[in-house]
């Protein structure tokens, strides 16, 4: 599987952003995908998470009630709505695919990523 994030940029706070993740290659719609996060200095941290099976989500506590993953298998594409963006959400945004249906938050348990997409949100 091959992935693909687009859709990061530089916005102000309170302005919302949505992220792509275009997988190819496999059958993308039997893989869990996650979306992860590095900011400048620090570990990459896990966002959020949807499985392939039922679409159940999971989310880190800093973004609940703000950002919203959904996937369109029929574009093999999943996104991160993010709303009410805030600085501290400044970070390079990764996506990452699983064969397995959990909507697992643990980075080492994803088998692929992409290349990664810029936000940075100021003041």
């Amino acid at each position: 599987v091959q992935l693909q994030a687009s859709g990061g940029g530089l916005v102000q706070a309170g302005d919302s952003l949505r992220l792509s993740c275009a997988a190819s290659g496999r059958t993308f719609s039997r893989y869990d995908t996650g979306w992860f996060r590095q900011a400048p200095g620090k570990e990459r941290e896990f966002v959020a998470a949807i499985s392939w099976s039922d679409s159940s989500t999971r989310y880190v506590d800093s973004v609940k009630g703000r950002f919203t993953i959904s996937r369109d298998n029929a574009k093999n594409t999943v996104y991160l709505q993010m709303n009410s963006l805030k600085p501290e959400d400044t970070a390079v945004y990764y996506c990452a695919a699983r064969p397995d249906s959990s909507s697992s938050s643990q980075l080492y348990e994803y088998d692929y990523w992409g290349q990664g997409t810029l936000v940075t949100v100021s003041s």
